[in-house]
């Protein structure tokens, strides 16, 4: 189940706007060598600052994923990250002319046509990977994430359950196993969504103010307002399509199942710092033996 690191044949281009700023970026993914993993560089700060996706770069910002080195951040990766882990490419460089990366149609699509448009190159050079053998998990507050041994029949198999506490949304569940191709079919399309109580909330604080429905899901009493779900289930696809991102901070593969009941970005992000945990350890421990 291990398998090579890839990158992309040749640069590709996607721009929008920033959910939260409302400001227009633009965002070039370059090809890498090979054990380069992920990494932004901000083309728009003096000396064009360059900053990992590593886990020790994860800063807390409420509602998506933040990275920082030194005084240079970039946040809102997760859709980017999604699409690249999900297409399996491994190492890029990606150049960003602003701090907020762009929410597209709150989905990964538009970054997954653009990586699909150009070829995938095998490097040649095995892509670490984590084996799963025992439990591991964190919790908090009736919300949690596990990785668990899975089958040998997929890598890495992804089950999310999602409670909302509104009717309107209420429960919903997926399970995949995750290749190129379920990510492509059943994940990148699905949209982040919110209440319409949320999201007056976030404008009356600023934010927000040039996303429109069409930018994302914002449900109402009875239902999406003046916007259409792609699947029934496209809450929870969503949520699954950010723990894709989110594990993708790690570097390594994951071989195992993969169990989330209500985790957010906040948790996933501790998650991923245990599963690093224990792939140090388990390196540690062949190099000893």
């Amino acid at each position: 189940m291990i398998r090579n690191q890839q990158t992309i044949s040749k640069s590709i281009h996607v721009s929008g706007k920033g959910y939260w700023s409302g400001l227009d970026v633009n965002v070039e993914i370059r090809p890498a060598a090979p054990n380069q993993g992920i990494a932004f560089v901000r083309r728009d700060l003096a000396g064009q600052p360059r900053i990992e996706v590593l886990p020790e770069n994860c800063v807390d910002i409420p509602r998506r994923t933040c990275i920082q080195k030194g005084p240079a951040s970039v946040e809102m990766i997760e859709h980017i990250m999604a699409a690249l882990a999900g297409l399996q490419i491994d190492n890029c460089e990606i150049w960003v002319d602003r701090a907020e990366m762009p929410a597209f149609d709150g989905s990964s699509q538009d970054v997954v046509a653009q990586l699909l448009s150009v070829d995938v190159v095998d490097q040649g050079i095995a892509k670490p990977t984590l084996f799963i053998q025992e439990e591991i998990g964190v919790e908090f507050e009736g919300s949690w994430i596990k990785a668990i041994p899975g089958s040998n029949a997929s890598p890495m198999q992804l089950r999310y359950e999602l409670e909302y506490d509104a009717a309107v949304i209420g429960k919903q569940e997926i399970d995949l196993d995750l290749t190129p191709r379920s990510f492509v079919t059943e994940l990148a399309s699905a949209r982040t969504f919110l209440l319409d109580v949320e999201a007056e909330w976030l404008r009356s604080q600023g934010l927000g103010r040039n996303v429109s429905f069409s930018d994302l899901l914002v449900f109402g009493p009875e239902g999406v307002i003046d916007n259409e779900l792609r699947f029934e289930n496209e809450c929870v696809r969503h949520k699954a399509l950010d723990v894709v991102g989110d594990l993708a901070v790690a570097g390594f593969d994951i071989a195992g199942r993969i169990i989330a009941h209500k985790s957010g970005h906040q948790l996933n992000g501790l998650f991923v710092r245990k599963l690093v945990e224990t792939f140090t350890a388990s390196r540690s421990t062949r190099m000893s033996a």
